[in-house]
């Protein structure tokens, strides 16, 4: 099997490859079929990340969270002990730009979230299988955060991010569904 970091640039470079208008027009199909799932309705709290082309548009989940009342916390990442706090969102104004063009929470500007008020986390990803296991960006944030999660576990994919197998480690955690633009994987199933 090949190596993740060899995967993650060849998803990378199929990814790069989307233009704008079906990226958007995917991202939106995915958002719907998010919206209709039984976990984003029952969420009163709903962590997710700040996207970045060419991911899963999650600016439109954050605002539709916010117009339904639901409360939104995004993760801040701290590279030193490489840990990962997430902390609420009230607005876009509440974010700055960190290394990589990636958006986090401006700490002093907001309140952290617990853990177990996260009742649905959106856990990102490059790269995913039907069982729920994912090959992430390569920081390991979410895999050590997720150890003692005990929420629900979604992440937003669009089709061809979805393999046969991911290679996996003793310590990776699959989520629970899989929402794409075609299809919702539910990796609770086990086949």
């Amino acid at each position: 099997m090949k190596e993740k970091s060899l995967l993650r640039e060849e998803m990378k470079k199929i990814l790069g490859g989307m233009d704008r208008s079906s990226h958007d027009m995917q991202s939106k199909e995915i958002q719907d079929r998010l919206f209709s799932s039984t976990e984003w309705q029952d969420a009163q709290t709903i962590a997710v990340t700040i996207s970045r082309f060419p991911e899963v548009d999650t600016e439109a989940i954050i605002t539709r969270a916010w117009d339904e009342e639901k409360k939104v916390a995004v993760p801040k990442c701290f590279p030193k002990d490489k840990s990962m706090h997430f902390y609420y969102l009230e607005n876009f104004n509440q974010l700055e730009s960190v290394y990589f063009r990636l958006k986090e929470p401006i700490v002093t500007e907001v309140e952290m979230c617990p853990k177990d008020k996260l009742e649905l986390m959106l856990v990102p990803g490059l790269i995913f299988d039907e069982e729920g296991y994912r090959i992430g960006f390569g920081g390991g944030y979410f895999d050590r955060y997720l150890v003692d999660y005990t929420g629900y576990k979604v992440s937003l994919a669009f089709s061809q991010q979805m393999v046969k197998k991911v290679p996996t480690d003793h310590y990776d955690i699959p989520v629970h569904k899989i929402v794409t633009n075609e299809v919702v994987y539910d990796c609770t199933i086990r086949k």
